[in-house]
């Protein structure tokens, strides 16, 4: 694949070869068992596998020098994961205590989903509506995609992790309002776990999206998008 150095107009190393075609290959890290020695050895949805491979990181782009509409997605990033660490803050607090509900836990939760549905899905919506599908195409047209009829690319990949956000997130927000309302401790007690593992696996999925877009899918579209298109796309 042939980049063209911005600046100097001459061509450039590609350094993300086959990095893509790797990613597509890795299953869920969220979820998966990986097969090691031939015995099926589990990991914990906390500590997925090889989940910030830094082989995979697009090297030499900087942020200083992407164009401005990736720079706000990946300050919007920022903004993010500053939620995030409140809110796992908050969950492993309120897991200590026994699920015990403060007035400050309730608010900072309250804070976190109203965040979550103003900030990150508005957020994930924007990437969706124009420019994944630019970057889709240019991803194909690049070789940096999977194999078959109806190639997979990384674009892909972030899709499915904003569903799986959308699903995640309502769990986790419906558990706990529903375990407020159970009559019996033991109950509630069983209803708040839950809410908290998937509350706990949601904030790991949202950190892994982000590690992968800002280091991965970010430094490739600087590279395969042109100036040109990046301003229809601020259009």
């Amino acid at each position: 694949m042939k980049i063209i150095d911005r600046k100097t107009g001459k061509r450039i190393v590609d350094p993300s070869k086959k990095k893509i075609n790797k990613l597509l290959k890795e299953l869920d890290p969220i979820q998966r068992n990986a097969l090691k020695g031939g015995e099926l050895e589990e990991h914990s949805p906390m500590d997925p596998p090889e989940a910030y491979d830094s082989s995979l990181v697009v090297e030499g782009v900087k942020y200083e020098d992407m164009h401005p509409l990736l720079q706000g997605f990946m300050d919007e990033h920022k903004v993010s994961i500053k939620k995030l660490e409140q809110f796992e803050k908050t969950l492993i607090e309120f897991k200590k205590s026994n699920f015990t509900i403060t007035r400050e836990a309730n608010e900072i939760f309250s804070t976190f989903f109203q965040f979550f549905d103003d900030n990150i899905m508005e957020h994930n919506q924007r990437e969706e509506k124009r420019f994944f599908p630019l970057l889709h195409q240019k991803l194909i047209e690049s070789g940096e995609k999977g194999e078959g009829e109806n190639p997979q690319t990384a674009v892909d990949m972030m899709e499915d992790d904003h569903i799986k956000f959308i699903q995640l997130g309502s769990l986790t927000f419906n558990i706990l309002g529903l375990a407020t309302r159970l009559p019996d401790d033991h109950s509630r007690a069983l209803a708040f776990d839950v809410a908290y593992n998937n509350g706990m696996e949601l904030i790991e999925l949202l950190r892994l999206h982000i590690y992968r877009e800002d280091n991965i899918l970010f430094p490739l579209a600087h590279q395969l998008i042109s100036t040109e298109e990046f301003v229809e796309l601020t259009k």
